[in-house]
């Protein structure tokens, strides 16, 4: 057998292939809208994909199971489980095979046994891999958003991002209840989860790849609360709050996705772009922090290419308008595959960096914590803290004003107008986003510390809690 990890950084999402290195066939399990990349490890393997499945429908990114198979003729296995209002509504349509409680289907020599694991969702699958060729016991367990390395999947989401008001504690209490069989499992069976350090699919995720069922029994925190209620009230205190993407995720995945569009939108002028702009379309430009505080054309987002550029992306832009990007070439084609998996498929045009040089530019100032001089220079400053309301009571800039930089262009009127701004955030990611959307709302003095809250602390300056 053959077992490999596909890994998407944007995501913080796992992937996985199980091959039956005997017959050529294998197994996707939890594949994202980029399927040339499975499609490529397969036949780098020698290997043929004859079955597509995921573990339930995801909150946090475009599934491309349904692209998938399509494109490779393999069958589609889908969760048949859970209350009729939360089932796929594509299904039928596209033939799958509906999977319950305690089916099995093979792959080649490769047992896959179903197991029903809900809480994260109430549709949610978890899949016991059995070598059959060499034993007569599984192996491991793919447990998607089911238990991580260290924690578990979060059962608020429904409620919080999908909407359905009261989901939040019935949900956890099933989660509580699969927790039970879970234990019940050999403790040398390997898990592999569907998520590692960074998603928000639960709130204290371990960055090593996989685990096993005995290590997770005895260190991760879902395993050592005392009863039912313990778990809940635990497991529901202090998730992060989702981005406002999650919702449509959640709609398109149980709708039925799309394919990914092949057309690439046309390449503008410095006319195009103003007339873009004006007419109230949404531009990002994924130049770097440090090119775009010195020179951008005004009223463009930055989101620099890379790191949190998805996570940032599904807070701050729509989902019902076209959206525009400025960049190189590479790197928009780059942010285009990138936005594709969470569905922000609308880019209607791009444009090269040479729009910035074509007409009048907006500029702002990066400076480390050290250069800006202390709390006296910020006497006549607003300083406006970015960060997650828990970091910001953890320490703060005395004086500062908090506004999540996912809440911001929704609460600029509470940012003191026709003063300058000092900007920062933790380390420096968020803050020249937040800065990108001062200038283009027509603050024409802003500020990004660069080296953020973690900079004025190493700094020695006042701290505040």
């Amino acid at each position: 057998m053959l077992l490999q990890r596909m890994y998407q950084d944007g995501l913080a999402q796992a992937a996985y292939l199980a091959g039956c290195q005997a017959t050529g066939e294998a197994l996707i399990v939890d594949p994202n809208r980029h399927i040339a990349h499975y499609r490529e490890a397969a036949a780098r393997a020698g290997m043929r994909i004859v079955a597509v499945t995921e573990t339930h429908i995801h909150a946090d990114f475009v599934s491309g199971a349904r692209e998938l198979a399509a494109a490779t003729g393999a069958r589609l296995y889908l969760s048949g489980a859970g209350p009729d209002e939360w089932k796929y509504a594509y299904a039928a349509g596209d033939g799958a095979t509906l999977l319950h409680d305690g089916d099995s289907f093979m792959v080649g020599n490769i047992r896959v046994d179903v197991r029903h694991t809900p809480g994260h969702t109430p549709e949610h699958l978890a899949f016991m891999i059995t070598d059959t060729a060499g034993a007569d016991a599984p192996m491991g367990l793919l447990t998607g958003d089911f238990v991580f390395v260290g924690d578990v999947g979060r059962p608020d989401l429904l409620e919080s991002a999908a909407g359905l008001t009261g989901t939040a504690a019935p949900g956890a209490r099933r989660l509580y209840a699969s927790l039970q069989g879970f234990r019940a499992l050999p403790d040398y069976l390997q898990i592999w989860p569907g998520h590692g350090a960074g998603s928000a699919c639960g709130k204290a995720l371990g960055a090593v790849p996989q685990s096993t069922v005995g290590y997770e029994k005895r260190f991760n925190w879902a395993f050592q609360a005392a009863d039912e209620a313990e778990f809940v009230a635990t497991v529901l205190a202090g998730q992060p709050e989702p981005p406002p993407y999650f919702a449509q995720m959640k709609r398109i995945n149980k709708a039925g996705p799309a394919p990914v569009p092949t057309a690439t939108p046309p390449v503008g002028t410095a006319a195009s772009l103003a007339a873009a702009l004006a007419a109230g379309m949404p531009v990002v430009d994924v130049r770097s922090a440090d090119i775009y505080a010195a020179g951008h054309v005004p009223g463009t987002i930055n989101i620099a290419a890379g790191g949190d550029f998805l996570t940032w992306a599904g807070w701050l832009l729509p989902y019902d308008r076209p959206l525009g990007l400025i960049g190189d070439p590479a790197s928009v084609a780059a942010a285009r595959a990138e936005l594709a998996l969470i569905g922000l498929d609308a880019v209607a045009e791009t444009w090269t960096p040479a729009v910035v040089a074509a007409g009048p530019g907006a500029t702002f100032a990066r400076r480390r914590a050290r250069e800006i001089g202390g709390v006296g220079a910020l006497r006549d400053l607003v300083v406006l803290d970015v960060r997650r309301p828990d970091e910001y009571a953890a320490g703060h800039v005395p004086g500062s004003l908090n506004i999540p930089l996912g809440h911001l262009a929704a609460r600029l009127d509470e940012v003191p107008a026709g003063r300058p701004v000092l900007v920062h955030c933790a380390g420096g990611v968020r803050s020249p986003i937040a800065a990108s959307l001062l200038t283009g709302h027509g603050w024409a003095s802003v500020v990004d510390m660069r080296d953020g809250f973690g900079g004025w602390r190493a700094a020695g300056l006042p701290v505040e809690r």
